[in-house]
């Protein structure tokens, strides 16, 4: 843990101000969720909360069964981190933070089709040409990625993109669940 040096009261509500520079360096806007844990030592610990972060499993076998299909690299992302991946990368990838285009994609509720390939992760070489995102209660909550390599023979595109869609329903309907 950090310090920064700040301190803050508890108003007569029980509430407390995260500071907007903490909020911006953080990138936690207004309406984000948070979960609060406390430790045996007395700390009280936010941490950004994460919905694809409450069932790894389920998104682990989405990208092992897209893999398994397409034999494409496959990347489930919440908005900050890679949450799980199937494809040979898979171990050094999972747990990375996804680049600033990757989390603009998503405030910006693009998706990726091919046209043009974008990094996944802060240095991670791999290439994402399918984004599909998972949405759950309006919100957008992460994304589903295909890494189309360039050494594999491309098959139907749109096919491909559908399996991407397919796991992003199956994870936001995990989410609202």
């Amino acid at each position: 843990m950090k310090a920064t040096g700040i301190v803050r009261r508890i108003d007569d509500l029980g509430r407390v101000v995260i500071p907007k520079e903490i909020r911006r360096t953080m990138h936690i806007r207004e309406g984000a969720p948070l979960e609060i844990f406390t430790s045996d030592d007395g700390d009280i610990i936010f941490r950004k909360y994460s919905p694809l972060g409450e069932f790894p499993q389920v998104a682990l076998q989405c990208a092992e069964a897209i893999n398994k299909i397409t034999r494409y690299p496959v990347y489930i992302c919440d908005r900050e981190r890679v949450v799980s991946a199937a494809g040979p990368t898979r171990r050094e990838i999972t747990g990375k933070k996804i680049t600033g285009e990757m989390t603009r994609m998503m405030q910006e509720r693009g998706e990726l089709s091919g046209e043009r390939s974008l990094m996944i992760a802060d240095g991670q070489y791999d290439t994402v040409n399918y984004v599909s995102l998972i949405i759950a209660s309006s919100d957008v909550i992460g994304c589903v990625a295909l890494s189309v390599e360039s050494n594999i023979i491309r098959r139907n595109s749109e096919l491909d993109k559908k399996f991407a869609d397919i796991a992003a329903a199956i994870l936001s309907k995990q989410a609202e669940e």
